[in-house]
C-alpha cells in the first residue's frame, strides 16, 4: 500500500492544501497468493472519498483508524482531503470547499492517478462534520456515487431533542434559500421527484452518542421516508469516537458496501 501525502494549490479554495490518498500497490497477500500480474496498464481502482470530523485533518483516519490496511485488503483506493472546520460549504466570497470535494479534487486525482470514474466505483463517507459534507455531497450529486456513509452524523434537519433549538425550522446553511443544494435536507426532495437515482445512503452512530444519535436517526427516517434505499445501526456502547469510526470502516469496507475486493482490470 502506498500512502501518499499531497500539498498543491487550489483554484476553487485560492491556497495550498493538503491531500492524503491511499493507492493500493504490491501486497504482502498479493506475495502468499503468488499474484504475479500486479500492474497492468489501464487498471483502476474504485474509490472512497473520505471526509473528516471538525478540528480534523487530511492526516486523521491514517492516525486514528486502520484505513490504510483496509485499503490495501480490499483494493479500494481513499482519497481525503483537508476542510479546515469549513463543514464542506462554500463561501459565497471565499474558498469553495463543496466544490473542491465534488469537482476539482475528481478531475486533478483522475487525471494523476487510475481512478475509475464510473458511478458503481465511487463512494462518499465521512465523520461527523464530514458526515453532513458527505450527505451533502451524495444529495447534490447523486449521478457521482453509487453508496454514501454518513459516520455519526447525518443531514442536519429538525433537532427536535437539542435545548433550546428552533423545532419549528429545519438548521440551513448561512445565506441559503431553503431547498437549494446548500439545504440539502430538503433538496433531496427536489432530487427524488426529479427522479434522479440516489446512492444507497449507510446511517451509523453509537448509542452514547446523543447529539449524533439525534442527527443520525432523523436524517435515516427522512431519507428513508422519501423511497431511498437506505441502511441504519446503531451501536450500543459507543460514543464520538475513533474506536467506533474503525469499527464501521471496517464493517462497511468488508461487508456493507458494494465494493470489488479486487483491481479492475482492462477487459
Amino acid at each position: 500500500m502506498a500512502v501518499i501525502k499531497m500539498n498543491f494549490l487550489s483554484k476553487a479554495l485560492g491556497m495550498q492544501t493538503n491531500v492524503t490518498i491511499c493507492l493500493p500497490s504490491y501486497s504482502f497477500a498479493d506475495r502468499m497468493r503468488g499474484c504475479e500480474d500486479v500492474y497492468v496498464l489501464g487498471m483502476k481502482y474504485q474509490v472512497m472519498w473520505l471526509l473528516h470530523g471538525g478540528s480534523g485533518d487530511d492526516s486523521d483516519c491514517v492516525n486514528f483508524t486502520n484505513i490504510v490496511r483496509y485499503a490495501d485488503d480490499h483494493k479500494l483506493a481513499v482519497v481525503m482531503p483537508s476542510d479546515y472546520n469549513a463543514s464542506y460549504h462554500d463561501d459565497p466570497t471565499g474558498a469553495k470547499y463543496f466544490e473542491f470535494v465534488v469537482k476539482e479534487l475528481p478531475e486533478m486525482c483522475r487525471a494523476i492517478f487510475p481512478f475509475s470514474d464510473k458511478r458503481e466505483d465511487n463512494i462518499i463517507a465521512g465523520l461527523s462534520m464530514g458526515a453532513g459534507g458527505t450527505y451533502k455531497c451524495a444529495v447534490a450529486h447523486p449521478e457521482m456515487y453509487c453508496a454514501a456513509l454518513c459516520m455519526s452524523g447525518g443531514g442536519r434537519g429538525p433537532v427536535l431533542s437539542r435545548e433550546g433549538a428552533d423545532h419549528s425550522i429545519p438548521p440551513k446553511f448561512e445565506g441559503a434559500e431553503t431547498g437549494g443544494i446548500n439545504d440539502p435536507w430538503n433538496y433531496i426532495k427536489e432530487q427524488v421527484a426529479a427522479c434522479k437515482e440516489m446512492p444507497k445512503f449507510f446511517f451509523t452512530v453509537g448509542g452514547e452518542d446523543a447529539a449524533a444519535l439525534v442527527d443520525s436517526e432523523s436524517t435515516y427516517k427522512h431519507v428513508t421516508a422519501l423511497g431511498v434505499d437506505t441502511y441504519f445501526e446503531m451501536v450500543p456502547g459507543y460514543q464520538h469516537e475513533w474506536d467506533f469510526w474503525d469499527l464501521t470502516l471496517r464493517k462497511a469496507i468488508s461487508e456493507w458496501l458494494p465494493i470489488k475486493h479486487s483491481v479492475i482490470y482492462p477487459e
